[in-house]
Order: C-alpha cells, then structure tokens, then sequence
C-alpha cells in the first residue's frame, strides 16, 4: 500500500453476473484485510476459509463473506490471543454457531 493515505489502492474487482458478489484476488483480498499475502495462503491451507483453497494455488479470489472470515480470525489472534494450532478448531465452532444461530431464526420466523 503507498505511504499517501490519500492514494486509492490498485485493487482489481470482479462482478459475477447475476449473483451480485464482488471477487478480489489474493493481494487486493489480503489487503483488504489487513494481512499479508503470505499470511492469507496459510490460512487457506489450513482450512479456515474452506475446504476447497486447501489445494496449493486453489486460494486464488475472495468474496466478501472470506473478508470477513479473515477479519474474524485475526480478530481471534490479535484481541483473543488464540494460536494457530487453535484457530481451526476455534473457526470450526464460530462456524458451528452462525450456523445454529441461523437455524434458530429460521425457525422463530416459521
């Protein structure tokens, strides 16, 4: 990123047709989270944005719902001092929740 806060960073978005998301590719991604790209490669072999970036060279764009994922897990490192040996279990049940907290939603809604 340059040194000129008020220089707009060079970040290449994509739009898919029809589905409305944005996709940034790895270096716009990382920087858009704040992390280096390195450190976005290790999250995806370990896991933590899904079982499909696990492939080396897999982890080529992100949507915002990665972003955000990101943002959560460094958010468990840095305010919650949780270490890399915990995140994938730690990612697995905030997962685990959002997903029951959804569930739950649904049905007071029915």
């Amino acid at each position: 990123m340059s040194d000129d806060a008020s220089a707009a960073p060079d970040l290449m978005l994509v739009r898919l047709a029809g589905t409305g998301r944005t996709l940034y590719p790895l270096a716009a991604a990382a920087e858009l989270a704040g992390v280096h790209p390195d450190l976005l490669r290790h999250y995806c072999h370990l896991g933590l944005l899904g079982d499909e970036r696990t492939e080396p060279g897999a982890a080529g764009w992100f949507d915002d719902d990665a972003l955000y994922e990101v943002r959560r897990i460094e958010n468990f490192r840095g305010q919650l001092g949780v270490n890399l040996s915990a995140l994938p279990l730690v990612c697995a049940m905030a997962r685990e929740i959002d997903r029951l907290h959804a569930e739950l939603r649904f049905r007071r809604d029915r």
